[in-house]
């Protein structure tokens, strides 16, 4: 039995989708008030008999304050994929982001302690990376530097990482992947799916970048390093590194929407005065700090080579991949309208 936390989630339900085509028997957690008809429906976009597959997925609530309960969703379980997470750039989360991604990675592992769990995947992200090097890329090697101004939700996500390591030395099967910003379908306006209704709202966007990967991709590798027993080592999963001006352009062209106009590093600085002055009076404002202006105005070159290397993988282009994923997008706003 194979065990994914987060399993509503834009990755993790596509890692299930994947286990289950290759026969796996999966247990996926989930919030009470998660929405399965969103994960059944983005199946079909993925795979012709959806149907079937998807009602083979033993669904559980799952709190992950909740030890008794952690424990026995690892019954019978030999490997975790664990996708849970809470994803925001908002100040006023930061105590949930602490409280989701650190102390619920600290308690998942102290229950795999006492349970036959053999091999974990934790599920990280680019944001953690911060030293370059000697090419001026950020690699696998890029240690968090505690020294550098953070969001709340990278700072929680190296902790969770440090959780990992120490199982790691204690004896667990652990490898950790660090994805860029996620493309796929479904879960639209939450996480990595807001990214076509952020760029459909928006009229302006930013001068800076991000890397980008499918999906696909991300659950495809994922397992593929757990069954190759992969284990003690970090792997970035990125297809290519895209500035949000050629993204958004890609997206508003597509919806018919006039080009996003670009806001500069100073206009967001501007901003950030606004929100020492008004954040208290406009809570839209507390979203501009230092940290978060940094990441959208700076675009840096992330390297993909060691994950190309380990499993000779070939990405889906970033094109490619929000062509199709935005067909999707459009498609599902007809059948809701």
């Amino acid at each position: 039995m194979i065990f994914v936390t987060g399993a509503t989630g834009i990755l993790g339900r596509v890692i299930v989708l994947e286990l289950l085509k290759k026969g796996k028997n999966v247990r996926a957690s989930k919030r009470p008030g998660s929405n399965l008809n969103d994960v059944r429906h983005s199946y079909s976009v993925y795979t012709e008999n959806s149907d079937d597959l998807f009602n083979k997925i033993e669904w559980i609530d799952l709190d992950f304050d909740d030890l008794d309960t952690l424990q026995n969703s690892l019954k019978g379980v030999d490997e975790v994929y664990h996708c849970a997470a809470k994803v925001s750039f908002h100040p006023h989360d930061e105590k949930e982001m602490y409280h989701t991604n650190v102390k619920g990675t600290e308690n998942l592992l102290f229950a795999c302690e006492g349970s036959q769990v053999e091999k974990f995947l934790h599920v990280s992200t680019i944001a953690i990376l911060d030293l370059f090097n000697e090419k001026g890329e950020l690699d696998e090697s890029s240690e968090f530097n505690p020294k550098e101004e953070h969001s709340a939700y990278a700072i929680s996500k190296h902790l969770a990482e440090m959780e990992v390591w120490r199982a790691s030395a204690e004896g667990l099967n652990t490898v950790i992947v660090n994805p860029g910003m996620i493309i796929g379908s479904g879960n639209w306006g939450q996480s990595s799916g807001d990214i076509f209704p952020t760029f459909e709202k928006n009229g302006f966007t930013f001068s800076g970048g991000t890397s980008y990967v499918d999906v696909r991709d991300a659950a495809k590798i994922s397992i593929e390093l757990m069954e190759k027993n992969v284990f003690g080592e970090r792997f970035i999963l990125i297809s290519e590194n895209k500035k949000y001006a050629a993204l958004g352009q890609q997206i508003r062209s597509k919806l018919g929407l006039k080009e996003a106009k670009i806001l500069t590093k100073s206009q967001l600085n501007l901003g950030r005065l606004a929100n020492i002055l008004f954040g208290w009076l406009i809570p839209k404002l507390r979203i501009i700090t230092k940290s978060n202006i940094e990441s959208i105005s700076s675009l840096n070159t992330i390297s993909n080579q060691k994950i190309k290397k380990e499993l000779d993988y070939q990405f889906i282009p970033v094109k490619e991949s929000i062509d199709f994923h935005l067909n999707n997008y459009i498609n599902d706003k007809k059948l809701n309208s």
